[in-house]
């Protein structure tokens, strides 16, 4: 597995999306008073309809006819005709019943707002596959997987319900989203306000591409994260590649790490490189779902699993077997906290909601975002972005070859004043900020930061659990919300 493959896997955690996606104040452990077991509530129990629409394949050729069935899920509990409002959510990188239990702000508003909600499935994911089982089979197939053709269905999908659904027509469309769904929620608003009034983009690296940002930020986040719970943590996670390198040059050792690890197949000396990017797959995935409750965005996780994990890695002086011992129990509470797995696989990291095959294409051609480590300022082994590498294996995998400055061409890179009415919220300990809008560009182009934050809390449902940062975060983005509709409502009374 090539280093640009690791890349690949680490794009593929946008989504926790899917579905996302931070910066500034650091919180502190000592102001912290945890709960022994707190929780988020239950999957919402909540009441939608299931429906499909009919979308063009190719939305910007003339040739192709083909069509395929969108999913959709609408809930209409709230919504009223009389100056209601619709709130959108931009699927991204997986299945949309799962996005939808995980975007819990959209149905505590609702509401207040008086808003129909729909999810919209992105196309390659989920159901909505536009050649059915044989959508990934080709890459001819996946030509059309696109965020140019994704916002585009968005739009058509808009005006069908509006068509469709009476007392629908006048009223204002707000764009919400996270992680990558949050880029196409902003992007969206970017290329077709006159579609919707506003977007939400939560936790959105728009950013992460080209040299629009450093490409060390993300790791060094992700270090920090867990510098905070005891600055022994990051140091062990550091010395714990040398550890691996030195134990795998033995059978014996290979085979004295299967069994630490426990893991489900015995390693060869050719898994090492697979093992270890594993490894730092799964703290990043730890950094971006260090929530203040229990949770099982990616996987089932305790409250603030950082803290949790850290506790087997406090002290880095250690011989290699007990720290890879630690490791192990580290690892162990992301992959087997419920208590269910017998042994731990190595080709798995999140939920299977996730699309990766989908979204490993999108990263092989559009969504190309570099990474770079450099083993000091941040617990990774050195590695220094390389396109060329990077290109190599997605052409290996994909017959592509990625288009690294299309986004910044398509989406404007940071030359975006021009736009307005989104909001970019940012939690302090998501590495995703990183990439993403953390001061205010215009004063409808503005950035919220929610200081113990990880990936798009502020999209989660309400828990008694939430610090006071993400609280405030939710305030201010309805205020915007309402502001935005009110808006639309008074230059319609304009009009009329």
């Amino acid at each position: 597995m090539g280093r640009g493959a690791l890349l690949l896997l680490l794009l593929a955690l946008l989504a926790p999306g899917a579905a996302v996606l931070l910066r500034p104040a650091l919180r502190t452990l000592g102001s912290l008073h945890l709960p022994t077991n707190p929780t988020s509530r239950p999957a919402l129990a909540n009441n939608y309809s299931i429906l499909y629409f009919e979308q063009k394949v190719d939305h910007f050729g003339f040739t192709l006819m083909k069509t395929f069935k969108q999913r959709y899920l609408i809930s209409d509990k709230h919504w009223r005709k009389d100056g209601g409002s619709i709130l959108f959510y931009t699927g991204n990188e997986g299945d949309i019943v799962w996005f939808c239990n995980n975007t819990g702000f959209m149905w505590d508003v609702a509401e207040e707002l008086k808003a129909m909600l729909v999810f919209a499935e992105h196309r390659y994911y989920g159901e909505s596959l536009p050649f059915g089982a044989s959508s990934f089979k080709d890459s001819r197939h996946l030509n059309f997987l696109t965020s140019e053709q994704a916002l585009a269905d968005f739009a058509e999908l808009i005006k069908h319900l509006k068509r469709t659904i009476p007392g629908a027509e006048n009223q204002p469309v707000i764009a919400l989203g996270g992680s990558y769904g949050g880029m196409l929620a902003a992007w969206f608003r970017m290329k077709y306000p006159h579609v919707v009034v506003g977007a939400l983009a939560a936790s959105a690296p728009i950013w992460q591409f080209e040299d629009l940002v450093p490409c060390e930020a993300f790791m060094k986040i992700v270090t920090t994260d867990f510098r905070k719970s005891s600055p022994g943590c990051p140091e062990s996670i550091r010395r714990s590649w040398g550890a691996i390198n030195r134990l795998s040059t033995t059978k014996g050792g290979l085979q004295w790490l299967t069994e630490t690890l426990r893991l489900c197949d015995p390693l060869t000396s050719s898994d090492i490189r697979r093992l270890k990017d594993w490894i730092s797959e799964t703290w990043v995935n730890l950094a971006m779902v260090d929530y203040p409750y229990a949770s099982d965005f990616l996987q089932p996780l305790p409250a603030w699993p950082i803290q949790v994990v850290c506790q087997y890695l406090k002290d880095p002086n250690v011989s290699d077997s007990l720290l890879l011992q630690n490791i192990f129990q580290a690892l162990n509470v992301y992959y087997n906290y419920s208590g269910q797995a017998k042994c731990l696989n190595i080709s798995e990291t999140t939920t299977s909601n996730l699309g990766s095959l989908g979204w490993s294409y999108q990263a092989c051609t559009e969504i190309v975002m570099p990474f770079c480590t450099n083993g000091i300022d941040d617990m990774f082994e050195p590695h220094l972005w390389n396109l060329k590498e990077f290109s190599d294996d997605c052409f290996k995998q994909w017959g592509v070859r990625p288009r690294p400055s299309w986004i910044t061409t398509m989406y404007g890179g940071k030359n975006i004043s021009s736009h307005s009415n989104i909001v970019f919220s940012n939690g302090e300990l998501d590495p995703w900020s990183g990439g993403g809008v953390t001061k205010d560009i215009t004063d409808t182009l503005v950035a919220i930061t929610i200081s113990e934050g990880a990936h798009h809390l502020d999209l989660r449902a309400n828990n008694e659990y939430d610090p006071a940062s993400v609280l405030l975060a939710r305030t201010l983005e309805l205020r915007y919300m309402k502001r935005w509709i009110r808006d639309f409502y008074d230059s319609l009374q304009m009009r009329h």
